[in-house]
């Protein structure tokens, strides 16, 4: 699809696309929408949220966000969650919190200086399809603290943000070379947080913890676009073994990963990297110009991160041992894959990336992925979708 093909179909209405599965490009104003996320809210709604735009790091990219309402065929308005004129606003999560409200957690960077980066708190209120977020405040983490997946309630009530921070080295601009992950815990509902690093985990980020079989397991994107990256922890969210390769690729992109109600593990993701590709982007924002003048970070004592590997084909994967093997994949989508240009206008991106998953109460299972980074697309699974998706 061209990207004027893709700009007149975001309509948010769904149409079939084979028996059981229904699809949409979700509606929105800006040229470039990246990074969705999904959740389901009391009632039963599920909401998208992603960041839009005209290019990743620009002040003008912000958080935006549609519902899908029981029964609908199509998503709602879309409504603009943020408002900083100052930042580019990122990675937005949804957290339904048990006692009813709903609340926006995202980003905040000055242009592409994710070591600077800040993270926002808002609540929302949602009317029918109407959304709106309250002004928000900042949390009280460090700069460079940077989101991706859900927030999950621990045993004691407290909230388990999962994290990755972006290290800064001084006098050197963001690589990503010292980026790790992170666990923050809050006792009183989001207003102050307890910050965990965890150990071994350098190059290892957005990290996304599920329920397992004794405490926590988690999986993780990484820099070195090798494999997704696997740890074990104790159920408080404190404790955490180092992160080890699982037998899924990874090309330095996000991933989704849910317990499904079935029990098993199921990841969403490119299951392609470095050693199958030869191509390469100087750094995640390249296109942003601007004058810094100073080098690029050291990697010593970090990784060498890779940009630029294809981000395609996107396979749904599924483990029954807790993640330590997925032999069972599913195709999602496929094509080129091209992410040498963050460009959402001229055709160049072809990637097919930074998904989400959600089993929504009712057995379906949506998805929700990048097109190009021109659209966020959204497909809709009914219960034994398994006998519909192709074999990856």
């Amino acid at each position: 699809m061209t990207p004027e093909e893709i700009a007149a179909g975001m309509t948010g209405r769904l149409a079939p696309e084979g028996a059981g599965i229904e699809a949409a490009l979700l509606p929105s104003p800006a040229v470039q929408n990246h990074a969705g996320f999904l959740a389901e809210l009391p009632g039963g709604a599920v909401i998208c949220a992603w960041f839009g735009g005209s290019l990743e790091g620009k002040s003008d990219i912000c958080i935006r966000a549609s519902l899908l309402l029981p029964g609908a065929a199509q998503w709602g308005p879309v409504a603009t969650l943020s408002h900083d004129p100052g930042r580019s606003e990122q990675n937005p999560v949804i957290f339904a919190a048990p006692d009813g409200r709903v609340w926006l957690f995202h980003t905040a960077q000055e242009a592409g200086d994710q070591d600077g980066c800040r993270i926002r708190m808002a609540q929302l209120s949602i009317e029918g399809t109407d959304i709106r977020a309250a002004p928000g405040r900042f949390l009280d983490l460090p700069r460079g603290a940077f989101t991706r997946a859900p927030l999950r309630v621990l045993p004691d009530g407290g909230w388990l943000l999962p994290l990755f921070l972006c290290v800064p080295q001084q006098g050197h601009r963001w690589t990503g070379s010292h980026d790790i992950s992170a666990m923050a815990i809050s006792r009183d509902e989001g207003q102050s947080w307890e910050l965990r690093p965890m150990e071994g985990s350098t190059g290892c980020v957005h990290p996304c913890p599920l329920p397992g079989a004794a405490g926590l397991v988690a999986f993780f994107r990484r820099r070195q676009a090798d494999h997704v990256f696997r740890a074990e922890g104790t159920a408080d969210g404190r404790g955490w073994s180092a992160p080890h390769p699982t037998d899924l690729l990874n090309n330095n992109s996000s991933l989704a990963a849910i317990r499904l109600a079935e029990g098993e593990v199921a990841v969403l993701c490119n299951p392609v990297n470095a050693a199958m590709s030869q191509s390469r982007r100087a750094s995640l924002y390249d296109e942003l110009g601007g004058t810094d003048a100073r080098p690029d970070a050291d990697t010593a004592g970090g990784c060498v991160p890779v940009w630029g590997v294809e981000r395609a084909p996107l396979v749904l994967a599924l483990s029954r041992d807790e993640g330590a093997s997925f032999p069972e994949r599913f195709l999602v989508a496929d094509g080129p894959g091209t992410c040498l240009s963050n460009n959402s206008l001229d055709g160049r991106n072809r990637e097919l990336s930074y998904p989400w998953l959600l089993e929504t109460g009712d057995g379906a299972l949506h998805l929700c992925y990048t097109l190009h980074r021109r659209a966020i697309r959204h497909l809709r699974l009914a219960p034994g979708w398994r006998a519909q998706l192709p074999r990856a």
